[in-house]
């Protein structure tokens, strides 16, 4: 349980405290896209978890931050590395692990359906 606190506060400070230190460019995207307003929070935390950390995410997410855009997602990532909270990552492997969340949940939306 505490894991998830911590987790709802990392997601807080992705969505809100980054602003200040986000280079123009990912802040202009941001707020150009609404970007910050258009996934649920239970689906910003599946995503947050499984690039920042260990685990998955679901179908539904994956619908969600397909619907979020590429540059939404990439800028998002981008702003939150450059969070001082996240100066012991590795940017290369964050970056990694959020191009292979975006490509396995493009293909799972891009695949048919198996019929009934």
């Amino acid at each position: 349980m505490a894991s998830l606190n911590v987790y709802s506060v990392l997601v807080v400070l992705f969505l809100t405290c980054g602003a200040v230190m986000a280079t123009k460019e990912n802040d202009q995207i941001i707020k150009e896209n609404n970007c910050e307003t258009k996934m649920g929070l239970p689906c910003v935390l599946e995503a947050f978890t499984s690039i920042f950390n260990t685990g998955s995410i679901s179908n539904k997410c994956c619908d969600e931050l397909v619907l979020l855009g590429k540059f939404c997602h990439s800028a998002l990532v981008k702003r939150t590395l450059e969070n001082a909270l996240f100066k012991d990552l590795n940017p290369a492997t964050i970056i990694a692990k959020s191009i292979q969340t975006w490509n396995n949940c493009l293909a799972l939306i891009n695949s048919p359906s198996p019929s009934a």
